[in-house]
């Protein structure tokens, strides 16, 4: 048994009917449970009960035992001088405030469905599972999955503007500056993240301004940056890149000492280091005012044109420096748009018009929705247990789903995991039948 059981049997008032009575045989009609406190101080404010046809306004504090009322030590904090009802699973011990006045005890034990807590200890179970709720999901409705989806991709959204904002104070509030980092680490896709994001923290985006007026440059700032001009090697562009690196580097003294060099090792040769190095200066040399073509459009077909690119005419035969391939072009495809609107482009235009006090959650939906869910582990998973996922802001959803309620086993504050609990389910009405 956890606290959280009681939070949501209060919450959602999951009470066998009848009348209800506090260890001290007063009769208790709850009129208002009051509002989930998620912070610090009493687990719900504003709350309105009767006892013994009194009416009494104020905070119910939830514990297991009514004796972690003087463990946690509420007798002495102030916060809790307005506690008119003490909620518990076991009454082991008389309760009071600061004053000496003795605090109701509602021991809800007596109270909770059996249905409903056998539901709870099975989720819970020590059997290994992928989520708690893996035999039931199926059998959660549409609305209910669908409903919370769409309240887990904002939350997530929400998650990753905290990081933006970061960045964008170190970028000094430099939403042009932020968006070419977040693009660039998101070239870099999830083996060169980090490193293609050092790459764009290491040199004043002023700079990167300046080398787009001339693709060669921009290429052998961002690869130069990247230590893939070390060394020497029998290929002209090489020699070519490096001896414009050099010159960059002495210019705006530059310094990639303590950079973190991508890898090369298990990539596709289309997601090489130095073909989305490319093709990302490319972008940059063909497309000025990035941010505000970013923030303008509201479509899929629209972004697959704007970052309609090719890297350098010596990619066409290039994968790497000094070892030739078969000519192909090097265009960023639809599905690497895909990638970089999921996880550049929305958070951005979120983040954006979240600091300028407007509401863009439809928009954001609707692009999101024009994109295929994405394919990994996670979202098969699911889909696998039921069909759930068939767009971006779904899959996106789900991966938020997973590590922020599932494998913390926040299964209570969680939509599905209520439904699962509240005996919501098709199954539970034919067992009963």
């Amino acid at each position: 048994m956890k606290e959280d059981f009681l939070h949501y049997v209060w919450k959602f008032q999951k009470f066998d009917v009848g009348e209800f009575y506090t260890s001290n045989h007063e009769s208790l009609h709850i009129r208002n449970q009051g509002s989930h406190n998620l912070n610090s101080g009493p687990d719900f404010f504003n709350s309105q009960i009767e006892l013994d046809a009194q009416l009494w306004a104020g905070n119910v504090e939830i514990h297991l035992k009514s004796s972690d009322w003087y463990a946690h030590h509420h007798e002495t904090d102030p916060a809790y001088d307005n506690v008119i009802l003490h909620v518990v699973w076991e009454h082991d011990a008389e309760i009071f405030r600061k004053d000496g006045t003795a605090i109701p005890t509602f021991v809800v034990k007596k109270w909770v469905p059996k249905n409903t807590l056998k539901k709870y200890q099975k989720l819970f179970s020590k059997e290994k599972k992928w989520i708690n709720c893996e035999n039931d999901f199926a059998l959660v409705d549409d609305f209910t999955i669908q409903n919370w989806l769409e309240r887990l991709y904002f939350e997530r959204l929400q998650r990753k503007e905290v990081f933006l904002l970061k960045e964008l104070k170190s970028s000094q509030n430099h939403w042009e500056a932020l968006l070419f980092r977040m693009l660039c680490k998101n070239f870099g896709l999830k083996v060169n993240a980090e490193s293609f994001f050092s790459v764009a923290k290491s040199v004043d985006f002023s700079i990167v301004i300046k080398c787009s007026q001339e693709q060669q440059d921009l290429e052998a700032l961002l690869m130069g940056q990247a230590g893939l001009l070390e060394g020497a090697k029998e290929d002209y562009y090489f020699e070519t890149l490096k001896t414009s690196y050099e010159y960059l580097k002495h210019k705006y003294t530059l310094n990639n000492t303590d950079l973190i060099t991508p890898k090369f090792f298990r990539l596709r040769p289309p997601n090489f280091p130095t073909i989305r190095l490319a093709q990302l200066a490319m972008l940059y040399f063909e497309r000025s005012n990035l941010f505000s073509q970013v923030i303008s459009i509201q479509n899929k077909k629209d972004f697959y044109e704007l970052f309609d690119v090719c890297a350098s005419e010596y990619w066409n035969t290039h994968y790497n420096f000094d070892v030739s391939s078969s000519e192909r072009k090097k265009r960023i495809t639809k599905s690497f748009i895909d990638l970089l609107i999921i996880n550049t482009i929305i958070p951005i235009k979120f983040g954006y018009a979240v600091q300028q006090g407007r509401d863009v959650s439809e928009e954001i939906l609707q692009l999101a929705s024009e994109i295929s869910s994405e394919e990994n582990s996670i979202v098969k998973k699911f889909n696998s247990l039921k069909k759930v996922s068939t767009n971006a802001y779904q899959s996106q959803a789900l991966l938020e789903l997973k590590a922020e309620y599932c494998d913390k086993n926040k299964c209570l504050q969680c939509a599905i995991g209520n439904a699962v609990v509240g005996s919501e389910l098709k199954a539970d009405k034919n067992e009963n039948l």
